[in-house]
């Protein structure tokens, strides 16, 4: 087996990966099954860093559907909302479900399987709309949310005994968006919007404004974006044009960095939260791609940086490391938010590798 590499197998298929974010002391990832059967699972994998990388896993029932995207709070490690469809009737509908982890001494109920969570509620979504893709916890406001439903984008406020919607941001000319996150800047007043091959920004405080837009991003759809949490303004996304890009978004005219390694269309893109010049992606060529992008990260050296740093060899831009353990197409790839040089990848026949960063590029960024 590759150094460093570790496989988990779940029972079903699975596309929602997401880090355990507010746990900085362990190193943890929650995975959710997608099954057409009322038995999914979220799976808490923790990693043994001590030298084996054993995994240790601990399964929650999740009866609400089959889930196709997952998100974690970043402000309390046992908070997770899923995004998840289910049969009611002839019909298959999709909902959002908040859940709160129970106590780390729970045990399964009698006759239970697996651990249940020890609250769940449905965000309130009807009337709103019925493809939702995604919801997202604000990066500073830990009662607040915001759910991606066809054309609009639902503010939530948890501060009071229920969840309820406290605005909408729609857009005139978009039928359907087809994802979302928030802006890691800006006071928390902007969310990033993905339609088709459109990525636009709207200022929370006034639904009308645009804050910021990019058309044709890439030559296909737009499939997923993530934001440099250290250096202001810059996203990076993936598409069906099986291209990775980062974009200024001060100046959106062309990207600032542009990779096609990729053969097919690229899933998840994630800048490393502890050095951005690392940048994972994953696709349905069946590969993770470690790519460097030094030169638009914030630890980027000028030339006076270079001379007074001596004959110090700096990683240059462009693909580091190919993974190629994974079998499927591979619909998600996170960075562990406790160690800066874990990363776990997921592929839809289930199969969860836990990797790190190859140790040449790890101490060229550290010494």
């Amino acid at each position: 087996m590759d150094e460093g590499i570790s496989i988990y197998g779940l029972e079903f298929q699975a596309r929602a990966l997401v880090s355990q974010l507010a746990e900085n002391n362990e190193i943890r990832f929650f995975i959710a099954t997608q099954s057409l059967k009322p038995n999914n699972q979220v799976h808490l994998l923790e990693v043994n860093d001590d030298g084996d990388s054993a995994l240790k896993s601990t399964i929650f029932s999740h009866p609400y559907g089959e889930v196709w995207k997952l998100n974690s709070s970043p402000h309390d490690a046992n908070l997770l909302v899923s995004c998840c469809s289910s049969q009611r009737g002839s019909q298959v509908s999709m909902r959002a479900m908040f859940l709160r982890l129970p106590d780390d001494d729970a045990v399964p109920e009698d006759g239970q399987e697996f651990l249940s969570f020890k609250d769940a509620e449905e965000l309130p979504l009807d009337g709103h709309g019925s493809d939702v893709k995604t919801t997202e916890f604000h990066p500073v406001e830990s009662n607040i949310l915001a759910t991606v439903v066809d054309g609009k984008v639902l503010l939530m406020n948890r501060a009071e005994s229920q969840t309820r919607v406290v605005a909408e941001v729609t857009s005139k000319n978009c039928p359907k968006f087809t994802g979302g996150k928030w802006s890691q800047h800006h006071q928390g007043n902007q969310f990033i919007t993905l339609h088709d091959c459109t990525i636009r920004s709207f200022d929370i405080r006034d639904s009308n404004h645009t804050a910021w837009s990019i058309e044709d991003a890439h030559a296909q759809l737009v499939r997923d974006i993530d934001c440099n949490p250290n250096k202001q303004c810059h996203i990076v996304t993936g598409g069906d044009d099986g291209c990775i890009k980062i974009w200024d978004s001060r100046n959106t005219k062309e990207a600032v960095f542009v990779r096609s390694d990729h053969s097919h269309w690229v899933w998840s893109v994630r800048f490393n939260t502890f050095h951005d010049q690392l940048v994972l992606s994953s696709s349905s060529d069946s590969k993770v791609l470690l790519t460097c992008a030094s030169s638009v990260s914030s630890e980027a050296q000028g030339e006076d940086t270079i001379a007074e740093g001596g004959n110090k060899e700096r990683l240059h831009d462009g693909l580091l490391q190919t993974f190629e353990q994974h079998e499927d197409s591979v619909y998600c790839v996170e960075w562990s938010s406790a160690d800066p040089w874990t990363f776990a990848s997921l592929s839809y026949d289930g199969r969860v590798i836990v990797s790190k960063v190859p140790r040449q590029y790890k101490y060229q960024i550290l010494l």
